[in-house]
């Protein structure tokens, strides 16, 4: 059973705020209508107006266009959060791609790398520079960065700069988690296995042999659901998560743990 098969009853976000990139679609959505039915005032941000306007009319929340490997972007989102609510207390960096392109380090080029690297790697150093202040100031706050379960292990089946970037995500949220945690910020990498979003399903509609090379590990069976993803999310936001800190917080149905799957 999944959270879209239940009727979502926890109350533990009520009156704060979160600021959730790559919100129009996949996780990034959602974990906005997730956070909202838990009383979040969620502030919607992406690059794609139309997906993160429709994201925030259906959440009741706010819409933010961002590139997020833009200073200056991301800064005006974490301070319009603030200036509308009136504090930042959760940051979901989520926002992330995987090209084509980001292949093989044989094949890869070097503009795919810097492509990857800055919208997966450094978004999340830039978006979490921007919301520790607000958090130091309140004395309180929860920063999830979404790392992957490829920041874990290695695959033969490579996306080098990506695989390499969400390691990078996961050791900086490790050591955010350590510097910080004094002041009542705590710091996790979420680190999904393979996700049925739009991303994934295109991918793999192209190669079903793609797919199954890669379902065939996951000992459930399947790919998680967006939604399953977004429990995740509002556990690492809420007080129940309270002594979890400056970790990899794995939801990836066991990859991980296995050596062989069930028939």
């Amino acid at each position: 059973m999944t959270t879209s098969d239940t009727e979502i009853v926890c109350r533990r976000l009520v009156g704060r705020t979160a600021v959730i990139t790559g919100a129009g679609s996949g996780i990034g959505l959602a974990t906005a209508r997730r956070l909202a039915s838990e009383g979040a005032n969620v502030v919607c941000a992406d690059i794609d107006a139309s997906a993160g306007k429709a994201a925030a009319e259906e959440v009741g929340g706010l819409f933010v266009k961002v590139d997020v490997t833009s200073p200056e972007e991301v800064e005006a989102l974490f301070k319009t959060a603030f200036d509308t609510y009136g504090s930042v207390d959760i940051a979901f960096n989520n926002a992330g791609i995987s090209p084509p392109d980001d292949d093989s380090i044989l094949t890869t080029g070097l503009e795919a790398w810097k492509r990857v690297q800055d919208v997966n790697l450094t978004s999340v150093y830039l978006c979490c520079k921007a919301a520790l202040p607000y958090m130091q100031r309140q004395g309180r706050g929860s920063i999830i960065n979404t790392a992957s379960f490829v920041a874990i292990m290695g695959a033969a089946t490579s996306q080098i700069s990506y695989t390499a970037s969400k390691g990078g995500v996961l050791a900086m949220s490790r050591e955010l988690g350590v510097q910080f945690a004094r002041e009542g910020i705590r710091v996790n990498a979420l680190c999904p296995g393979p996700v049925n979003t739009p991303l994934l399903q295109e991918l793999f509609a192209k190669d079903p042999e793609r797919a199954a090379r890669r379902l065939v590990h996951i000992p459930l069976g399947r790919f998680a659901e967006p939604t399953e993803i977004a429990a995740a999310v509002a556990f690492l936001a809420s007080d129940d998560s309270s002594f979890i800190n400056a970790t990899d917080f794995l939801v990836d149905g066991g990859i991980s743990g296995a050596y062989v799957t069930p028939l």
